[in-house]
């Protein structure tokens, strides 16, 4: 809570105490009035296309209404809004048109945030009859809410002693995040044998071992709150089983391969198309697949006998 007045405009001047050769300025406490402010909160959390009420209260003996200005911190101040009690004051900047609502106790409620909107906004109230005005400030974030993050990786399995394994922890929205790492339900650090980067986004398994196969999980988290990943699990397969499947699988198709081609025999259209004398009976479809078939070779070419195999002998049924 915040509670306090400015003492910045001193240029004012004090009676003169009654005492000879003195020429202090000199007051009572009573005879000073100045506005007393109270902020119950100076750190707003907004997420972007919220809205914020940056709330402050004050109290005056003053009946008259309060000058509230309401600026927003940046190399040179910004004016957000400048109001007599709930009246708004000139033009409002574009930026903040149709998105600003100042209450009568000084209260600035912002509509639709930006991140633009993010920083310390400086609140002054001042009363005409009061000598000190209430002064304050409240720092407003605006951050982007994050989506569910998700484990990129290469592959979901991995050979024992790979180098440089790397998992990422990927979301498509979020602002000023921060990210934690899960290996079987317990926090990971630099301290261990994984590596993280600096920003803890991704996490490196520098020589894979056995003992790295679980289940990885990330978290994601900024001002508004945390979003977890799903669960994902890491197989890590010795060296020595992935020889053993391969040449096991490399052996089995040798075998049917072999099997095949000791079976296979020549179809009968072959054998009996090799008796020229029975070419025009037999049917044209499939005698691509005889031994002595060629493109060149025509339907009247067979039907005619023109054309004789190179080797008649070997295609004799």
């Amino acid at each position: 809570m915040y509670l306090g007045f400015s003492l910045k405009n001193l240029n004012i001047l004090f009676p003169m105490c009654s005492e000879p050769l003195s020429f202090a300025p000199c007051f009572s406490a009573g005879e000073v009035e100045a506005v007393n402010m109270t902020i119950p909160n100076t750190l707003i959390r907004g997420a972007l296309g919220g809205e914020a009420l940056l709330s402050v209260r004050y109290s005056s003996s003053s009946l008259d209404p309060p000058v509230i200005k309401w600026q927003l911190q940046r190399e040179k101040a910004v004016t957000v809004v400048q109001s007599v009690g709930t009246d708004i004051v000139g033009t409002l900047r574009p930026e903040y048109q149709d998105r600003i609502l100042v209450f009568d106790n000084g209260t600035l409620l912002l509509h639709n945030l930006r991140l633009s909107d993010d920083g310390t906004y400086e609140v002054e109230i001042s009363i005409t009859d009061d000598i000190f005005p209430g002064e304050g400030d409240i720092t407003l974030t605006v951050d982007e809410p994050i989506s569910r993050p998700f484990i990129h990786m290469e592959s979901s399995s991995v050979l024992e002693l790979t180098e440089n394994f790397v998992l990422n922890c990927s979301h498509d929205n979020g602002t000023r995040t921060t990210y934690k790492w899960f290996k079987g339900g317990k926090p990971l650090t630099n301290e261990s044998r994984f590596v993280l980067s600096p920003d803890q986004k991704w996490l490196t398994i520098p020589r894979v071992l056995m003992t790295d196969e679980d289940i990885y999980s990330c978290t994601v988290g900024n001002p508004l709150g945390n979003m977890s990943s799903l669960p994902i699990r890491l197989a890590v397969y010795r060296r020595s089983s992935v020889y053993i499947i391969l040449s096991t699988g490399g052996i089995f198709i040798f075998i049917t391969l072999v099997t095949v081609c000791a079976c296979w025999t020549p179809t009968k259209k072959c054998e009996y198309v090799c008796d020229w004398l029975f070419v025009s009976d037999l049917p044209w479809d499939g005698l691509e697949t005889c031994p002595w078939w060629t493109p060149s070779l025509t339907r009247r070419q067979l039907e005619i006998g023109t054309t004789t195999p190179s080797d008649p002998s070997r295609h004799k049924a």
